[in-house]
């Protein structure tokens, strides 16, 4: 069967932040997105795509991904992050189609129920 383009397809880098967001918020153990991840030169500059917790750099169809997160206090942290890798590689390539060159997840804190201090 011969596939027929009939145009060009394009993803706004805002779509590409949140389907990483809204994975890495689906796993176990990940409370929530952290907000120290900030703005920054890079996105004055218009290379890098920032959201909550998330910056992410496109380069020839491919994309590198910075995660900040905040756990449960009980989460295994080397296995949360090796997973949050991979199901975030998984849900860009799914969805989008695009290549994962990194993914680098940064733990910023432990949720600690107010009650429990």
């Amino acid at each position: 069967m011969l596939e027929e383009r009939l145009g060009r397809v394009t993803i706004a880098p805002d779509v590409l932040v949140t389907i990483v967001r809204l994975a890495t918020l689906s796993i176990p153990g990940v409370t929530r997105m952290s907000s120290s991840l900030t703005g920054s030169v890079d996105r004055f500059l218009g290379r890098a795509h920032i959201g909550e917790g998330v910056r992410m750099e496109i380069e020839d169809e491919s994309v590198s991904v910075e995660l900040h997160i905040i756990v449960e206090p009980k989460a295994n942290m080397l296995k949360l992050g090796r997973t949050i890798q991979a199901e975030v590689a998984r849900s860009i390539s799914d969805m989008v189609g695009m290549s994962v060159r990194q993914i680098n997840v940064y733990i910023d804190n432990v949720e600690v129920d107010s009650r429990a201090v």
